[in-house]
């Protein structure tokens, strides 16, 4: 016979399974605007998050924190390489990091095209707050299902 434990030890092994996630898994944000990259950081880290910050795709690219990646928020208005480029160029490298995209100028076309390759979310800037970690969530359980990434 198995004993089954009471439903609020059940909930507290899921919450610390939901905490270990979080401290274990890093959120890289790549976007050239430091305000941004500066407020997601307190909001991510304020979440349990690790974070690593990139002012460029290159930047991000070019990082050993590429492979550690659990979660990319990119920006899809950037110069040199954008937000839709970047997760091109992961998609044809084999990387499947869960991504999102946030800009201040969404695109109908852009958005549906993106989503269809396979992006986490699209989302308009300025950013919903509840919006964007319910995204963040998803991805990092997604990026932690085995065999759902790259």
């Amino acid at each position: 016979m198995i004993k089954r434990a009471p439903a609020r030890a059940v909930m507290a092994a899921s919450d610390a399974q939901e905490v270990f996630l979080y401290e274990h898994s890093l959120i890289s944000v790549v976007d050239d605007d430091q305000s941004f990259r500066d407020s997601m950081r307190r909001l991510l880290r304020s979440l349990g998050y690790t974070v690593a910050m990139f002012p460029s795709a290159g930047a991000f690219l070019a990082s050993p924190e590429l492979v550690r990646t659990a979660c990319l928020v990119a920006d899809v208005n950037m110069p040199e390489m954008t937000g839709t480029e970047l997760y091109s160029r992961l998609v044809e490298t084999g990387r499947t990091i869960p991504t999102i995209l946030v800009t201040a100028y969404p695109d109908e076309s852009v958005r549906k095209r993106m989503l269809g390759m396979g992006v986490q979310c699209y989302l308009p800037k300025p950013l919903e707050e509840t919006a964007l970690i319910g995204c963040v969530h998803s991805a990092v359980t997604r990026s932690n299902t085995p065999g759902k990434s790259g």
